[in-house]
């Protein structure tokens, strides 16, 4: 069993129905699920690029991406509709808590002039949402093999109602929120 999961079972979530009071076990807040896109713009002129980043997004999450393809043509982009221009994963179970584990405990140390993550990128219903600029900070990524740096959006969506339990329950699983 992973070990974020473990910690979340036996310290996180009797903390948590603690501090909010909560009796009921299925209520106590906790992370559903783990969106990990790769919005490639470029991608639109040079179809390899797409490969590159899905190879890439395969070897940090271990599953393997969807390709995104645009919903509206946009002229001044030169999109067309249904044209392929990302890469994303939902990560769930175990995947996910294996995930968020390195993401926490190494990846996030590994950014460069690291003081925390930003505490007020939650969206109001308990979700959060943090842009990585470069994917070299996870070390599955060969550092030779990297053409160029690209940015990925990694979104937790959370059963909490609320801001304040999301950012208690992932403060809890070890999220290093700036002070």
């Amino acid at each position: 069993m992973a070990r974020l999961k473990e910690k979340y079972k036996n310290e996180v979530a009797p903390a948590l129905a603690k501090e909010f009071g909560i009796t009921n076990p299925t209520a106590v807040p906790k992370v559903e699920k783990v969106i990990i896109n790769m919005g490639l713009g470029e991608a639109s002129s040079n179809s390899k690029i797409l490969d590159v980043a899905a190879e890439e997004l395969k070897a940090i999450t271990g599953q393997k991406p969807v390709i995104t393809k645009a919903k509206k043509s946009i002229a001044a982009f030169k999109l067309r509709q249904g044209m392929s221009i990302g890469t994303m994963v939902t990560l769930r179970g175990d995947r996910m808590y294996e995930f968020l584990d390195r993401l926490i405990s190494v990846a996030l140390p590994r950014v460069r002039d690291f003081r925390g993550i930003s505490g007020k990128a939650f969206d109001g219903r308990g979700n959060y949402t943090l842009g990585v600029r470069e994917q070299m900070i996870f070390p599955e990524i060969d550092f030779n093999k990297v053409d160029k740096t690209r940015g990925m959006n990694i979104s937790i969506v959370t059963t909490a109602g609320n801001d304040e339990q999301a950012r208690s329950l992932l403060k809890a699983l070890g999220m290093p929120f700036r002070q």
